[in-house]
């Protein structure tokens, strides 16, 4: 799998898309366990151009810049959060990956998560159940 360096990786940031030879990679980054703390931090690298211009040009007193450019990246999270889900679906498919791809691979990982779980805890449950006997 081929991971993008950081110039490359800011363009996927700003764009969304790569060249296809990180199709893969793109993929695993959508799907991960951690995906959602990915898309975070693309949406702040994404955030930082804006806010730092709230906080030089609007004119006000730096305390109410500050709080501007707080509220506003604030807001733009939490909506975009809401969205994330579908936010990464368009990078899958921007990669070349049927829509609904990411979020089936995720939910296929939750399951095999969950089954995993479930059987360590019969284990365990069995494991003690033995010791009383």
């Amino acid at each position: 799998m081929n991971r993008p360096g950081p110039l490359l990786w800011l363009r996927y940031t700003v764009t969304g898309s790569l060249p296809e030879r990180y199709s893969e990679w793109v993929l695993h980054d959508v799907t991960t366990g951690t995906w959602f703390v990915r898309f975070l931090a693309r949406l702040l690298v994404l955030l930082a151009v804006p806010e730092v211009l709230v906080v030089l040009l609007v004119p006000a007193s730096g305390d109410i810049r500050a709080l501007t450019a707080v509220v506003t990246g604030s807001c733009v999270v939490l909506l975009l959060s809401i969205l994330s889900s579908d936010s990464v679906e368009r990078v899958a498919q921007r990669a070349g990956y049927p829509w609904g791809t990411a979020q089936r691979l995720r939910e296929e990982r939750s399951i095999r998560t969950q089954q995993r779980q479930a059987a360590a805890y019969r284990d365990r449950v069995a494991r003690r159940n033995a010791r009383r006997v």
